[in-house]
């Protein structure tokens, strides 16, 4: 079972054992994301996913680990490290995990939640139309971010949700 998932460099030929996860598509870059998996007896391997890096999280609850690239937004089962779901050309540019073990993904303007299936996002309602978020740090079940009110950039927030009450409020603005 994967206890531990970090974002490396392309790893020497050798170095871990190494699983591809790869989909064949038209659409697909030339990049790629190296991720170093350890497992709960402390072997590590790496992972290969389509696409530039951008996140990776998993909880210990669902048992779910979420590798967000450019490419693609790929579910992996956590006991078996099989591929379990993908959705090519995500709209996500960041991804966290609360302490409760739900997902949070973030495009330019919405937040969404994840509890058990990428193919299952509920929308996370927000006082403001936002744009440009960015995940900052969980402060215990609060996650503080920060975004510009949409259509008034001059307006730059602090925000927090939280991952008890489902609720986003404002901070600072």
């Amino acid at each position: 079972m994967i206890i531990e998932a970090e974002i490396i460099s392309q790893p020497y030929s050798g170095e871990y054992s190494e699983i591809i996860y790869d989909n064949e598509s038209a659409w697909n870059s030339q990049s790629w994301t190296f991720i170093k998996f350890t497992n709960e007896d402390y072997s590590e391997w790496c992972g290969q996913f389509r696409g530039f890096p951008r996140q990776v999280a998993f909880s210990t609850v669902s048992n779910i680990v979420l590798i967000l690239t450019s490419d693609y937004l790929y579910q992996l089962n956590r006991e078996t490290e099989n591929l379990t779901d993908l959705e090519d050309q995500p709209k996500y540019q960041n991804l966290t995990v609360s302490p409760n073990g739900d997902f949070i993904l973030a495009d330019y303007y919405t937040l969404e939640k994840v509890t058990t299936s990428i193919k299952n996002k509920e929308p996370i309602e927000s006082p403001i139309q936002m744009d440009i978020i960015e995940f900052n740090e969980w402060d215990n079940a609060k996650l503080k971010f920060t975004c510009d009110e949409f259509l008034n950039w001059d307006r730059h927030l602090t925000m927090n949700y939280n991952s008890t009450t489902n609720k986003i409020e404002i901070v600072n603005g």
